[in-house]
């Protein structure tokens, strides 16, 4: 919930760039939406949603952070604006609403212009399953339906003025009908003119494509031509019994399989001079595992004043527990071969330190996704946890110190959030 992470909040390091609905015909359509889905109204004055319509702050008043996510499938969304499509989705099961979310948008976008002058959008994104029980349940789900309804039933009225339209058109003598002619009136009155303003979507199936989820303590799923490939705890029901005929299912406790599996499917970019040398990536990752190091060695240090020169002397001073460690050396070696060789030979790299010197490929389809992944096997790279993982970065910080937070706050205001866009593209080669 929102007062659980006031630091983050006032920050906009959580439930950023969210669209205010303080006004009360929009907050009254709100409230049908949630009536239909069988949820209390809210009473508040002024909320905020993202692009599904999910509010921080009537999940706070309802009790439920997933009052639109009661099961972990079947998304409900709430459209009150055409403007929702900029905003970031911040509460989901399911890596990939967003992006469902932005096509469906996309696609429909005269329709939804046209519908939320007079009504409120509100539906589900049908998966084909209800709950999620083992790995089959998951992978069951190919594509996606967009069930669509509008609170005034303009949907519906429009259809049924279409008919009318049709029929008027085809029957020589339906203009004698004066009751059908008075009805087309009054659903004219609601829906305008069909003929110019498009109120049904024109397209409402989706492929559900490559994904991380939240069942099963988080699991991955990866696609390409002839296989598909799971990688989760192994303890998640029906790993490799379910389909083992088409899915291949990796550990996420095996680093080595992991790496092998993104770097022969073309998912990564390995450690190579082209890219490495002007990202600054490594130096970034070198920070990362020393600022890690200092919380664990003295977690109550107040690092409010911490700069390159402090952190130089405290390698100095912690020389015996850098070395014992092991990343910081390791990278500072890795620099120094692809100066020389123009790449690192990756093989000789223990799996785990591998996760540190790659990236995903920027051009890949799923490189926000391999991003994500890599995040998980570099704990200690609070940043990139953040810019990909966040709902893992929010259960980590729940574990941190006052003061490391407060770090780690400050950290993410200076390094990121000042231009998200730059940091994005010269770390990880991203253009949104």
């Amino acid at each position: 919930m929102p007062s659980r992470f006031p630091l983050l909040r006032d920050s906009a390091l959580i439930y950023g760039r969210l669209l205010t609905v303080d006004e009360p015909h929009l907050i009254e359509r709100y409230n049908k939406a949630l009536k239909a889905f069988g949820l209390s109204p809210t009473d508040l004055q002024a909320f905020e949603i993202d692009r599904t319509g999910f509010s921080p702050q009537v999940a706070e008043e309802l009790g439920d952070l997933s009052y639109l996510d009661p099961n972990g499938v079947n998304r409900r969304f709430i459209i009150l604006t055409p403007a929702q499509i900029d905003l970031p989705v911040v509460h989901t099961a399911f890596s990939n609403t967003s992006q469902l979310m932005f096509e469906f948008m996309t696609r429909n976008q005269r329709a939804i212009n046209a519908l939320t002058i007079k009504d409120v959008i509100y539906g589900e994104i049908d998966d084909s399953v209800s709950t999620v029980e083992d790995i089959e349940d998951l992978l069951s789900i190919s594509q996606v339906e967009f069930r669509v309804l509008s609170a005034e039933n303009v949907l519906g009225k429009a259809a049924e003025l279409g008919t009318l339209v049709d029929r008027l058109k085809q029957e020589p003598d339906a203009w004698r009908d004066d009751a059908m002619l008075e009805r087309m009136v009054e659903l004219a009155r609601i829906c305008g003119d069909i003929r110019e303003n498009a109120l049904v979507p024109d397209q409402v199936i989706f492929r559900h494509n490559a994904y991380w989820t939240s069942h099963f303590g988080g699991l991955y799923v990866f696609i390409d031509p002839d296989v598909t490939t799971v990688i989760c705890d192994p303890s998640a029901p029906g790993f490799r019994r379910s389909r083992p005929w088409q899915v291949s299912y990796i550990s996420i406790f095996d680093a080595d399989r992991v790496f092998r599996f993104l770097a022969e499917t073309g998912r990564l970019e390995l450690p190579r001079a082209s890219w490495i040398e002007a990202s600054g990536y490594l130096e970034h990752r070198a920070e990362m595992v020393v600022r890690s190091l200092i919380r664990d060695a003295e977690p109550e240090r107040n690092l409010s004043e911490v700069d390159k020169v402090w952190l130089q002397t405290w390698i100095h001073n912690n020389a015996a527990r850098i070395n014992s460690d092991g990343n910081f050396p390791f990278l500072n070696a890795a620099k120094r071969e692809i100066r020389q060789l123009g790449q690192l030979r990756i093989d000789e790299v223990p799996p785990r330190q591998r996760f540190l010197v790659v990236r995903a490929r920027p051009d890949h389809p799923d490189a926000w996704l391999t991003n994500r992944l890599i995040s998980d096997f570099v704990p200690q790279d609070f940043v990139s946890r953040y810019v990909f993982n966040k709902q893992g970065f929010y259960t980590e910080y729940e574990t941190y110190s006052q003061n490391w937070r407060a770090h780690v706050v400050d950290v993410l205001k200076t390094a990121y959030l000042k231009d998200k866009r730059a940091f994005r593209a010269r770390l990880y080669g991203l253009t949104d």
